[in-house]
Parts: C-alpha cells; structure tokens; sequence
C-alpha cells in the first residue's frame, strides 16, 4: 500500500482529543488502496467487525453514559476507517448530549456509512449485561503443538502452503493462537487468534503454520492480512470452501476481527478470546 494514503491520518501523529461531536474526524482509506499488489484471489463474503469498549456520552441531564459497541463493515465497501481515527470520532461522543441512546445509535450509523460508502450495521450493547459474557476460544483444533523446525524469515512464505500427500477431501477447523503482524505505519505488533475453515484436500498442516508464523514481520492492517491469507490458501491449495476469521487484540478500547470466505456462513461466532 502506499505509504502516502496515510499521510494526512492521525495515525503515527500526535493528536489532541475532540471535547465536541466530530465525525470529520473519521479518516477514511480506499480499499483498492490498500489491496495494491495484492494478487491472490479475494473472498466474495467477508466483513470486518469491530467491538468498542469505550463507548460514553451524556444523557440529557448531563449524566455520563457508558457502553459498548459492535460495528460491522461489509468487506465490499469502498472505504476502511483508520483505527486511530475511529477512536477519536468515538471519543468526541464524551462531552455531548444525547436524549436517547437510539440517537446515539443513529449518528453512528449514519457517519460510518457515509465514511466508509457502505451500510454499516451498528449495535450499542449495555455494559452490565455485557460483563456476564464469558471469553472462549475460537472453535477448532489448534495446530499451535506441532513439534516442527521454523527457519527465520524476513517476509511471508506462501511456499510453505502445500496440500499433504496424500490429500483426502476432508472438512476441517483449524485454529492457531501464532498470528502476528505489525501496524504498516507506526511497526506496533497486532496480535490475533485465528480460524480456518475449510473443505477440500487436506491441507498440510506443518506448512500451514509456518505460513502463519512468516507473517510475524510483516506489516499490514488488519483487514489486509486476513485477505493475504484467505487469498494464498485459495491460490495454493484450492479448496473447495474456505473462511478465514482472525480476532485481534484489542488497541485503544478497539478490537477488529475480519473474516473473508468463499461461502456465506450461517453465523459468525461473536465470543471474545481471552486476549480481548
């Protein structure tokens, strides 16, 4: 991606807090931006979900208000938001007056999907009911154990993506905890817990994970490495189906969780990791 979409962003900058409402804050950044050089196929089915711990206004009588929120962005929309642009629209919420959560609810909606070009479905999630929810890992079997050599790499290694020999058709979900990438801008590590669903021939698993260990100095957004991953496994092992779902830890109240897939699931599993 080139390094000039993000000159303007807040991101690597100092910056100061809004103490008004502010949706000019939104930093927007083009998709096909970001996809430059990106040669492997892409996911027809995808969305980025993003959870917001510190959401907070002030009711009408100027009492605090605390939430959270869940804001789901179609993978198809022209536009992504920068993260730290996002946090600083959301924190210019603080200081204002809202009657009703709803309105609250509706000024989300209406400023994400004019920022991002794409209807943004927007939930505001009460923080009591919320505390109840317990963490759990994601769903599958964990690859993490394989007692394997990792030579050390300087870029990713889709090489490595092989199907095994021999390949069965089979189903499988496989999970690893080793997903690690850096923050193209500011070099920070953006750590994930990730999912693999696939059908099609089995797909050897010791060079899967050295694929997803080779990503640890690379640098990308989040929504981008999940694309490069579902996209070099498609191109390398053509399975027949394939969801890809990384969830990030969280950064500045913000944790992002995309997932891209060559079929429309029936649910994405909406349960925190416990490094969220």
């Amino acid at each position: 991606m080139e390094t000039t979409a993000l000159e303007h962003s807040p991101l690597g900058h100092s910056t100061q807090g809004a103490d008004h409402y502010d949706p000019t804050l939104l930093f927007p950044i083009a998709r096909s931006d970001t996809r430059t050089g990106l040669d492997a196929p892409q996911a027809p089915y995808g969305a980025d979900i993003w959870n917001a711990y510190e959401l907070s206004w002030l009711n009408a009588k100027g009492r605090p208000v605390v939430a959270m929120g869940r804001f789901t962005f179609s993978a198809a929309s022209p536009s992504l938001i920068e993260s730290k642009s996002f946090k600083l629209y959301l924190n210019s919420f603080n200081e204002e007056r809202f009657e009703y959560p709803e309105i609250v609810q509706q000024r989300l909606h209406s400023d994400l999907t004019k920022a991002s070009g794409k209807e943004v479905h927007v939930e505001i999630l009460s923080v009591r009911p919320a505390f109840e929810l317990s963490c759990a890992p994601l769903r599958g079997t964990c690859i993490d154990d394989q007692d394997i050599e990792f030579a050390p790499t300087a870029a990713p290694t889709p090489e490595t993506l092989v199907c095994a020999q021999p390949a069965p058709f089979v189903r499988e979900n496989l999970v690893t905890e080793l997903l690690k990438s850096n923050c193209p801008v500011t070099g920070q590590p953006d750590w994930a817990s990730l999912q693999i669903q696939y059908a099609g021939p089995r797909i050897d698993h010791a060079g899967l994970l050295r694929y997803i260990v080779s990503l640890r100095r690379h640098g990308e957004f989040h929504e981008l490495c999940v694309e490069k991953i579902y996209g070099e496994i498609m191109a390398r092992c053509a399975p027949e189906e394939l969801l890809v779902y990384a969830r990030y830890t969280r950064r500045g109240g913000l944790d992002i969780n995309p997932w891209r897939a060559s079929f429309q699931p029936k649910e994405i599993g909406q349960t925190r990791t416990l490094r969220q």
